[in-house]
């Protein structure tokens, strides 16, 4: 063998492997990484997600539609997939997220409850995925710069068109002025039957039910639903552009409000005056998330853009009715301007990392919503007792009712 050979092999085995996945950002900043899930390329803004656990859960959330997580915990993956952390409801809608930035390469699944490969996953579901890339400095960069939009791209060649990738994720408008709900809402009604999940014998079916809930659905959760009927609810789910009149025929005992994705204020448009309908007939109305948010633009509040958002498993709120301090699971990018609120809304709940406001309950209508998942899933479980507070409500309002002697 010639010295010249023998120099080519040390150098080709010193040689970095080629990036076969990259993110490249607005600004122009292109980061490399190493290709998981399905190939292409994908736009959306960049958020980090400081949970440990959860992540089928977290990337089957119809609220991070037009989004790319990163995790900001290193082991993502390694657990496996299964069939019962999907938390899209609607299995007709896409999985919500654009893409997925994981730190350290995945691992042969080992977790007794997985039934699949997390990469093999990611393909079905067609979600971009990038490691190798160092999460840690990426994080820190969002919390400093705010969420930027950016193209997340996977090639097994290893081959891209930088300058290309650059102009898509420069002329993606971001997330401001967007509404993403049609992209996972419902298609039409449905009503639901599963209860909550117990160990050893999985979901169950639902029980008998005392109250009759219709949820909006912007891009709800499975949990939230499971939750409802845990708490004697008979719920059906409607599309997010359905009139309130219909609701109203449907004699719900009580309204909830759903997550979802996308810009409030441009979700408002259609969602505010079925809101404002429902309010002005009284009837019980209880919102999470863009639900809280859409809640507080039909009582005259506004909303705004956060800076890198709260998105994990771990926040901090501080409940104002009880004065205790839940840790709670968040994921939105947007929040109430505590300081529009109206004088017949008070502010329930604060966020103990930055001040924002996570709740609100009206004073002369009973409604109520919080910025939070109450529901978990993943994520812990003090913020449970919201469900028994919506029901509490469902039935002061039906004990009102008969005094007047009005017929359910």
């Amino acid at each position: 063998m010639s010295m010249a050979h023998e120099q080519e092999q040390a150098s080709a085995f010193w040689r970095e492997p080629r990036a076969t996945a990259l993110l490249v950002l607005a600004n122009g900043m292109v980061l490399e990484g190493f290709g998981l899930g399905a190939t292409g390329a994908a736009v959306g803004e960049v958020c980090f997600n400081t949970a440990m656990t959860g992540y089928q859960e977290i990337l089957t959330d119809p609220s991070y539609a037009g989004q790319i997580v990163t995790f900001t915990f290193p082991h993502i993956g390694n657990t496996g997939v299964n069939d019962e952390d999907i938390e899209t409801s609607n299995l007709a809608a896409s999985a919500g997220v654009r893409g997925v930035i994981v730190h350290t390469p995945i691992t042969k699944p080992s977790n007794h409850r997985a039934k699949g490969d997390f990469n093999a996953w990611l393909k079905r579901r067609g979600i971009v995925g990038l490691y190798g890339l160092d999460t840690r400095a990426l994080t820190a960069f969002i919390r400093e710069n705010g969420m930027p939009n950016a193209v997340i791209a996977h090639s097994p060649s290893g081959d891209f068109d930088t300058d290309s990738l650059r102009a898509m994720a420069r002329e993606w408008p971001g997330l401001e002025g967007m509404d993403l709900v049609p992209e996972v809402t419902a298609a039409q009604r449905y009503d639901w039957t599963q209860a909550a999940w117990v160990p050893g014998q999985g979901f169950r079916a639902a029980g008998p039910a005392t109250y009759k809930v219709v949820a909006i659905d912007y891009g709800i959760k499975r949990n939230i639903l499971r939750l409802l009927t845990e708490a004697g609810c008979a719920v059906s789910v409607v599309p997010a552009q359905t009139p309130a009149e219909s609701i109203l025929a449907m004699r719900p005992d009580g309204v909830f409000l759903s997550n979802g994705p996308g810009d409030p204020a441009e979700t408002g448009k259609y969602a505010v005056p079925v809101i404002a309908t429902l309010l002005e007939r009284a009837v019980p109305t209880f919102g999470i998330c863009l639900g809280h948010q859409m809640l507080a633009i039909a009582i005259g509040a506004k909303t705004l853009k956060m800076h890198q958002g709260h998105h994990g498993a771990n926040h901090p709120v501080q409940d104002f009715t009880t004065g205790k301090v839940e840790i709670v699971s968040m994921n939105h990018g947007f929040a109430v301007d505590a300081g529009s609120l109206p004088e017949n809304a008070r502010e329930t709940h604060k966020s103990l990392f930055d001040g924002s406001n996570c709740g609100l309950e009206l004073t002369d209508r009973p409604a109520f919503s919080v910025q939070h998942h109450p529901e978990a899933s993943p994520g812990p479980r003090d913020s449970h007792y919201l469900f028994a507070r919506f029901v509490a409500m469902m039935e002061k309002a039906r004990v009102a009712r008969a005094h007047r002697g009005e017929r359910e």
